[in-house]
Formats: C-alpha cells, sequence, structure tokens
C-alpha cells in the first residue's frame, strides 16, 4: 500500500438497494474532479466466486471488464461514473476469500495451524482491499461493502474494517448510509432507523464518521441534529442523500452537500481545486430537454429485473442525451412474441434492440422479431445472443435452410449457423471460462459499423461461448448478409450487417459494457440516429 493511500469505506443499514453503489460512484466523481486519482472497489458478501453463474433474477446484470472479470453490476456504475476502467481487483467476494484460503490451508502455507474466520479470512479480506491501494496509482479507494449492517455474512467485512482502523499506516473513514422514512400517518420523518442502524456498527466495534441519509423529503436541520447527536457524528458530516430524478444528478446533490469537503476534511487531506463538472452539466441539460423522442423495444426474457439489461439502458440513456434525443423504452418479454402477433407488439417502435442472454427460453419471441424488424426496415441492434438470432433468422427465411439454429438451444441441428467455439469443446466447469473481456476487432470500409466507429481497428468487450460458424460465411455473404467486423487474431466474425436494411446491425460483443456519460458508445448513438429517421 502506497503511503498516501487513504481508503473510505461505504457501507449500508436498514434496508438493501438505499444506493450505497451510486452514492460511491458519485463520491468518486467529485474527488476525481477535484484532481484526485480516485477508483472504487465492491466487496460482496454472497459465497458464489463471481456473478458469472448467478441467475439474472438473483442479482441483476453480470457487468464483464476490460480483463475479462465478471463482476457485480455496481462496477458498471463506478466506469460509467468515472470513465475509468476496472479490473478484477475492484471486485471481490466472500466466495472468492474462501477459495483463496482453502487453496493456501491445502498448500500448507498455514504450517499446520487451524484456519479460522478470525484472523485467517480476515486477513484476506483486508489484502484484497490492499491490492488496488498497493499499486501506487491511486490517491483515494473507495471500498463498498455490499448487504446491510446485521448480516450475518457482511460480519468478516465489517470485522475488517474494525481491524484496519487501528493499523498504524493505514488511513481511513466509514461512511455509512440509512434511510430515514417518512410516515405519512403521522407526517414525520423517523430517524430510529438510523440510529439502530449505527448501533449495529458500533456493537461491530466501527463508529461511523459521517452519515449519508437517504430520504425522499428534505430533512431539517433539527433532523440532523438529532442524528448527529444520537449517533456520535459531528452535524456537518450529517448528509441529506435525498431522491434524485435520475442518478446523474446525485453527484450534483452531494455536491451540494459537500460530501466531498467532509470525507477531504476527515481524510486530512488538503483540496486541490473546486470540482468543475461542466462536461455532467452539460450531459444533464441533455438528458432534461431533449428535442427529440425516439420509442426503442428492448427484447429480452428477463425484462420483469430490469437491472438484469442495466447498461444498456444506461448506454441508451448516454447515446440519446449525447443527440439530444430523449429514449422511451419499451420493455418487451421475448416469450410474449410471435410471428403473429409481431405487427400489434412491435410495430409501434422506431427502433428495436434484442438483448443478449442464455439458454433456449424465449429464443424464438427473439427471432421472431428479427424478422419483423428485417421485413419492415425498422432499425435493428442486436447484442451477443441477439446477434446469433440475426444469423439464425437470416438462415432460416432467406437462405432457406428451416433447421438452422444454434448448437446451445438444438445440438441436432443440421444447420448449426451458430456452434460451440473451438477452444470451449472441453470446459466442464461454468464460472468464469467462457470468452470475457476485451478483444480486438477489425472493421471493414463501407459499413455502418465504420460509420459509427470512424476506425478499423476497435476492442470491445465479450461473454459468450457460441460463435458464427465461417463454414457458411460466403453464403451469407452472396446473400446480403455482410460480415463487417472480424477478430484479426482467430477470423471470428464479431460484426453482421443486413445490406438491404436501412440499418441494421449484430454484434457478438457487449458495446454496453464501455459506453459512459463522457464518451457514449457510437453503435448506440448511430442506432438511436437512425431509429430517430423512422418516425
Amino acid at each position: 500500500m502506497s503511503a498516501s493511500t487513504k481508503y473510505v469505506f461505504v457501507t449500508g443499514g436498514v434496508t438493501s438497494s438505499l444506493g450505497k453503489g451510486i452514492i460511491a460512484a458519485s463520491l468518486a466523481k467529485l474527488l476525481q474532479a477535484r484532481g484526485y486519482r480516485v477508483t472504487i472497489q465492491k466487496l460482496d458478501p454472497y459465497i458464489n466466486v463471481d456473478p458469472g453463474t448467478l441467475n439474472p433474477y438473483e442479482h441483476g446484470e453480470c457487468f464483464v471488464t476490460e480483463d475479462g472479470a465478471e463482476t457485480d453490476l455496481d462496477l458498471g456504475h463506478y466506469e460509467r461514473f468515472l470513465n475509468v476502467n476496472t479490473s478484477q481487483a475492484n471486485n471481490v467476494t466472500t466466495g472468492r476469500i474462501y477459495q483463496s484460503v482453502i487453496n493456501k490451508e491445502r498448500e500448507g502455507a498455514f504450517l499446520g495451524k487451524t484456519v479460522q474466520v478470525i484472523p485467517h479470512i480476515t486477513d484476506e479480506i483486508k489484502r484484497r482491499i490492499k491490492l488496488l491501494g498497493n499499486t501506487g496509482n491511486y490517491d483515494i479507494v473507495i471500498t463498498e461493502i455490499g448487504g446491510t449492517v446485521g448480516d450475518i455474512e457482511s460480519l468478516p467485512y465489517i470485522e475488517a474494517v474494525r481491524q484496519l482502523k487501528w493499523e498504524p499506516n493505514f488511513d481511513c473513514i466509514v461512511l455509512h448510509l440509512t434511510l430515514v422514512p417518512f410516515l405519512a400517518t403521522s407526517g414525520e420523518l423517523k430517524t430510529k432507523p438510523t440510529q439502530h442502524s449505527v448501533k449495529s456498527l458500533l456493537e461491530s466495534g466501527v463508529q461511523p464518521d459521517i452519515l449519508a441519509l437517504r430520504t425522499e423529503y428534505k430533512l431539517t436541520d433539527g433532523v440532523k441534529e438529532k442524528v448527529a447527536l444520537f449517533c456520535n457524528i459531528a452535524p456537518n458530516a450529517v448528509i441529506q442523500a435525498i431522491d434524485a430524478e435520475t442518478i446523474y444528478e446525485v453527484p450534483l446533490l452531494m455536491k451540494e452537500e459537500k460530501l466531498d469537503q467532509v470525507v477531504l476534511e476527515k481524510l486530512d487531506m488538503a483540496p486541490k481545486l473546486e470540482p468543475s463538472l461542466d462536461a455532467w452539466n452539460g450531459f444533464l441539460t441533455n438528458l432534461k430537454n431533449p428535442k427529440t423522442t425516439v420509442k426503442i423495444g428492448l427484447i429480452g426474457k428477463y425484462i420483469e429485473l430490469k437491472d438484469s439489461y442495466k447498461s444498456i439502458a444506461e448506454a441508451l440513456i448516454h447515446a440519446g442525451a449525447s443527440i439530444e434525443t430523449k429514449v422511451e423504452l419499451d420493455w418487451i418479454h421475448s416469450e410474449s412474441i410471435n410471428n403473429g402477433n409481431a405487427q400489434e407488439k412491435l410495430g409501434r417502435l422506431n427502433g428495436i434492440l434484442v438483448a443478449p442472454g442464455f439458454g433456449e427460453r424465449g429464443i424464438e419471441g427473439k427471432i421472431a422479431t428479427v424478422k419483423f424488424s428485417r421485413e419492415n426496415n425498422i432499425p435493428f441492434l442486436g447484442i451477443c445472443l441477439g446477434m446469433q438470432c440475426a444469423v439464425i433468422e437470416y438462415a432460416r427465411n432467406v437462405l432457406g435452410h428451416n433447421d438452422a439454429h444454434s448448437t446451445e438451444m438444438e445440438p441436432g441441428t443440421t444447420t448449426p449457423v451458430i456452434y460451440l467455439m473451438k477452444d470451449q469443446e472441453n470446459i466442464s466447469d461454468k464460472g468464469g471460462t467462457m470468452r470475457l473481456g476485451a478483444y480486438p476487432c477489425k472493421v471493414t470500409n463501407d459499413s455502418l459499423a465504420f460509420k459509427a466507429y470512424q476506425k478499423n481497428e476497435i476492442t470491445e468487450r465479450h461473454r459468450h461461448r457460441y460463435e458464427f460458424n465461417n463454414t457458411y460465411r460466403a453464403e451469407f455473404e452472396a446473400a446480403g448478409m455482410k460480415t463487417s467486423g472480424v477478430n484479426p487474431n482467430n477470423d471470428l466474425v464479431e460484426i453482421v450487417e443486413n445490406t438491404d436494411h436501412p440499418w441494421f446491425v449484430g454484434v457478438q460483443f457487449h458495446p454496453e459494457y464501455k459506453s459512459t456519460v463522457l464518451t457514449p458508445h457510437p453503435l448506440f448513438t448511430d442506432f438511436l440516429k437512425a431509429s430517430g429517421l423512422n418516425k
């Protein structure tokens, strides 16, 4: 750990989903705007090694980093706010902690000692916490601890924080986010849940330095003073975290509350600059004052939990704001679509995006969606499985291969236009074994992809096991489905386009992972531009 690296731990109480990740990202954004080198890491208490094998209904989207780590969706927020890449070191799970400790025990590293939660598990947690600081690349590391204080699974993490607060040469503070609910029957904001949450943290030996109070209504000075008095907090360190119209307003609200100033004071760090958020404000201005509107259909099978497609939804927001366009997102379950009702379900849309996913459920609805988009010249963007569905649909309905399919869904198909990648054939373990992370792609001239990217060489992030079968490539090309992006190292098809369509693009990679507030992804931007012309 660099001697100058400081740490901010972000914990939560009362209830989950209060927005620790957004508070952490907003604080990081403000500190970054002041000239500090900042990163954020997430500690997840679940025993899965990573979220890669989790059903999206369980934990929302699995976010993939440049270095191929399957991580919590909060890392997507970190990247979107900071415009800086995260890595494997930015996400730690209990599963990874225990796996590491057990491996060391099997190797004999503990010299026969009894392996226990304290000190062995907590030591490994502390080691992981310090990894980013040890690089010397950051002035401040913000560490978000998942779950809620008082949860059994979170106890080792809170204990590790307690130990770190007493370590010499380790400079850290704790920011605790809680809820101040409004009871309509009495017409009052209630601070007792916050008091009990802080009490629970104190019972674990950790005194928070700053409290952020999530609230639907503006807090009075009296409420803040009461919380400060009962929770051993300086009055200026009680921060209002009021509900915002959009998550992208939160950095501005935290700036008004002087959260970044309080943090720097607690860490004994001098403010470098007054944070300049001109570009951020410009984004918000465009977001709130669009000149036009487009209706985009997002077709997927996890629609009930919108966090399953978090990065896609945010990428559309970024792209829309960049061209002063409001995106009205219509979430449509793929299982509800067939060739008979496609006009009713999809006819009102200006653009169609078929989302990624795994497995057979809802696949025929996605294929029917592609067919409707192709035949009716509706701008289309297919991502990962969405691209594969576009290939299957084209093989069936244009090339005449009626049983064309992916071997993922139909191992016995006689026309496997999508099939298992060669390097995946002998893999049995499911976790962390897909094609993951950033890979290069060569984009051809005179293509929609080149028009969007304005360059021939790009890198994009992947998360898949199946690929376009090059056996059929010449047949597709001859009929009008162009291969406009190919991996230069292994000839893997990355991008396909329908040349008989105004805007029809399928990509094997996940462009949504690289979209940020300040650098919207060009494919999403061009997709929305084309959708705006389809009115």
